[in-house]
């Protein structure tokens, strides 16, 4: 893509052409929100080394200082985030802000710092019992933990078959949550253990208010996204404009409710830029 802009695609909805028309007009009330694995990054089969893809940074520099804020929102810690995107000190993104753990931790990028709660109890728990839970479900081999601080998540991308083994832990995972008051949440051959009453949606509709933002657009590329998804559709109904992108076509749910679904990370960033120079041509 390099500095080359393309032409802006444009949303399969009335909403969504709603949504872009508004940021366009007024991007000084605009908030742009991305998830990070899949839509600022693409997948990779171990987590340690994803990274955003090449255009994604210069892209946010380029817009970030035309719309009211930018924000990632993601289920890893926020430190993780900003380390494996490369947002810390580059040009222009020197007010992002990056909520981890679905919100619990804020990164802000003017201060660096890292606000977070104390860690949840049950995620230690849910930590040692896991082990046993996983081997007595059978889905010993090729499945593997991350520790995410204040979540754990189990991947079956590593098994002999995925999707079987993904399968076969839902059930006995929900329950292990369960018995410690946290909840799954799961993804791409991902099932994720963490505490109850934060999704990307709450964090989504804190941030919008916090910046008292007029338009809001969001992108995302699994499950996880869906609460957010239903924040903007709850913004639209109070009035705020609102643009849902889709980043890859894997997860039927959030694909059907987009207004405009892209092929992934690259093109991501390839509307980013484009949003950026049609705003700075303006």
């Amino acid at each position: 893509m390099g500095n080359q802009d393309h032409p802006l695609p444009t949303p399969s909805t009335q909403a969504g052409r709603d949504g872009l028309a508004a940021l366009l007009a007024r991007p000084g009330r605009a908030v742009v929100a991305l998830d990070f694995d899949g839509t600022l990054a693409d997948i990779v089969p171990d987590p340690e080394r994803s990274r955003a893809h090449p255009d994604v940074v210069p892209a946010l520099s380029a817009l970030a200082p035309r719309v009211a804020a930018v924000a990632v929102i993601t289920g890893r810690p926020a430190g993780t985030a900003v380390r494996f995107g490369g947002f810390a000190g580059a040009p222009g993104l020197d007010h992002l802000v990056v909520l981890g753990h679905y919100g619990a931790e804020r990164w802000d990028a003017v201060s660096g710092d890292v606000h977070a709660p104390a860690p949840d109890p049950g995620v230690e728990a849910v930590r040692a019992e896991l082990p046993r839970v996983i081997e007595e479900a059978g889905a010993g081999d090729g499945t593997w933990i991350e520790e995410k601080g204040r979540a754990v998540a189990v991947h079956t991308r590593r098994a002999a078959d995925p999707q079987a083994s993904f399968e076969a832990l839902r059930a006995p995972l929900s329950a292990l949550a369960a018995r410690h008051g946290l909840i799954v949440e799961p993804g791409r051959l991902v099932l994720e253990l963490r505490p109850a009453g934060m999704d990307k949606g709450v964090a989504l509709e804190e941030f919008v208010r916090e910046t008292k933002a007029e338009t809001v657009l969001y992108a995302g590329d699994d499950l996880g996204d869906l609460a957010a998804y239903a924040a903007v559709e709850k913004l639209r109904a109070r009035g705020t404009q609102g643009l849902l992108v889709c980043s890859g076509s894997e997860v039927p749910e959030l694909a059907e409710r987009a207004d405009l679904v892209l092929p992934g990370p690259a093109a991501v960033a390839g509307l980013l830029r484009s949003l950026a120079g049609q705003l700075a041509r303006g």
